[in-house]
């Protein structure tokens, strides 16, 4: 072979390096372009709603068209449209009346967390230093709650602190935002389960799914890895189904853990939440289970929504699973998990 024909390891990965820098600009730029569509769409929603409200002195009208347009926009566009996220791009609109302020740099999340800043020096601070510094969601909430703004102003030593930020900041990866809910449902793509579970989990819930359903007690499933939002966290309700001789939600979440207070303090927010927001007339307080299939036995833990009837706590022993029934469906479900892995590791030998 020729070798001035033959590629060295050096062209190579100069070759490589510059192809790479491409992609990665390119994916930094198509991320920058998909979170600023969406921050413009919701700018201009904001607009529609404060404009179509400001015409009308009746607060109830509000309320209404809140809940009309929510009701519609679920129906044509999906997730991400309840009363509760229009309220947050009502006040958004609100927060930034001027859209040549907005920065093309951040995203949605980022100005869901800025718009709790009530200082708009404050505010104008942190959208800049995002861009200056590149702050990931997480960092940028991470400075606000620690109030770096007001840190910087009231320290004698500015570099020190700004230096301090450098160690903790977390370079943002564009391809991460295919991870992102928020994105997704926005772009009308539906986000795979299995980026949110691991095997057994997915595993015992699949099974689960199909065993309450076989039960037919009054089961009728509704949502799996539900997401549910509060000041721009996300989190996932395992499964929810209604239960129509009950009349109520039925909320279900699986800890592969030891169960800790945190898990009943989370179930108790989700209990809370299909409470408030998600309960039609005639409906009976929602009920959560939490599941916890440990290394060394099987837990499960009742929640019922504050206030709850005791007649009704009383009537829905009758028609749902026992604590042995599901602990035993669990244990069940664990055991053929890891016969089927060691199977396949058998095989693979």
């Amino acid at each position: 072979m020729n070798k001035s024909n033959a590629l060295s390891k050096s062209n190579g990965n100069l070759i490589y390096s510059q192809i790479k820098e491409i992609l990665t600009t390119a994916r930094a730029k198509a991320y920058s372009a998909v979170n600023f569509a969406m921050v413009e769409a919701y700018w201009l929603i904001g607009k529609q709603i404060v404009e179509a409200q400001s015409g009308s002195e009746r607060a109830e009208y509000g309320t209404q068209l809140l809940k009309y347009l929510s009701e519609q926009l679920t129906r044509d566009f999906g997730k991400g449209f309840d009363e509760s996220n229009l309220r947050y791009i009502r006040q958004f609109y609100l927060t930034f009346p001027i859209c040549d302020t907005l920065r093309h740099e951040l995203s949605w999340s980022h100005y869901r967390k800025i718009m709790k800043v009530e200082n708009e020096t404050a505010r104008n601070f942190y959208m800049d230093e995002c861009v200056k510094s590149n702050w990931s969601t997480r960092q940028l909430e991470r400075q606000i709650n620690t109030h770096f703004y007001e840190r910087l102003l009231s320290s004698q030593d500015k570099e020190a602190v700004s230096a301090e930020i450098q160690k903790t900041a977390t370079p943002l990866d564009p391809k991460d935002f295919i991870r992102n809910p928020v994105v997704l449902e926005f772009l009308d793509i539906k986000p795979s389960p299995n980026l949110y579970e691991k095997d057994l989990e997915t595993a015992v819930i699949n099974h689960l799914q199909e065993f309450l359903l076989e039960m037919g007690r009054g089961f009728s499933f509704i949502a799996r890895q539900k997401r549910i939002s509060f000041d721009g966290r996300d989190f996932y309700i395992d499964l929810v189904f209604y239960h129509y001789i009950l009349k109520c939600f039925v909320l279900i979440d699986l800890k592969m853990d030891d169960l800790a207070h945190q898990d009943l303090g989370q179930m108790q927010m989700y209990v809370n939440y299909y409470t408030r927001e998600m309960m039609n007339e005639g409906d009976n307080p929602p009920i959560g289970i939490i599941l916890c299939a440990d290394k060394s036995d099987a837990i499960v833990r009742y929640t019922l929504a504050e206030n709850n009837r005791q007649i009704f706590a009383s009537k829905y022993m009758l028609y749902l699973p026992t604590e042995e029934e599901l602990r035993a469906e669990i244990e069940t479900q664990k055991r053929m998990f890891y016969l089927q892995q060691a199977e396949k590791g058998g095989k693979s030998e």
